[in-house]
């Protein structure tokens, strides 16, 4: 794991919000073919991997997440999908290869790199959890051409402080 600090530009997505608590995330991941068919009925460019955008974390209770798609031009959705904008800034992120099951652990070790390096990240406590102005994770590998979980590649990107 070498995590790095990357510059963003803003991005413009399709997503699908959500609150659940772990067990439910699954239910979460279920939007993505929904959206990619209705972006390709509509004719709308898709321009970047599928992500998972944490808003608000309470382990303990309920986490708000969004599925998400990068989209190169405006489209119009049907609710419940929506239209929304990734802030554009400094992001620390690291490439994960290897099953999901893996990913919280390779997040511990993201934060605590960060903590070494003295960075901040843009999020704030509130009674509800955890509130991240951008935490994502990207999923690289397409399931259909990679079955083996082991292989797949995800990416990691949690917005920094100004």
């Amino acid at each position: 794991m070498e995590p790095t600090i990357v510059q963003r530009n803003e991005q413009a997505y399709v997503g699908r919000r959500e609150s659940i608590t772990m067990t439910e995330f699954a239910r979460v991941a279920d939007h993505l073919p929904t959206m990619f068919a209705g972006l390709a009925q509509r004719g709308v460019p898709i321009s970047g991997a599928p992500f998972f955008r944490y808003r608000v974390i309470d382990m303990a209770a309920e986490m708000v997440v969004e599925a998400g798609i990068p989209i190169a031009e405006p489209a119009d959705v049907e609710p419940p999908d929506f239209i929304d904008v990734l802030p554009a800034g400094r992001y620390a992120t690291v490439v994960h290869i290897g099953h999901p099951d893996e990913l919280m652990a390779v997040t511990a070790r993201l934060l605590d790199w960060a903590q070494d390096q003295g960075l901040t990240w843009d999020m704030t406590q509130t009674p509800t959890g955890e509130t991240w102005a951008c935490r994502l994770e990207m999923l690289m590998t397409n399931p259909a051409e990679q079955p083996d979980m082991h292989k797949w590649e995800t990416v990691l990107l949690f917005k920094l402080a100004d």
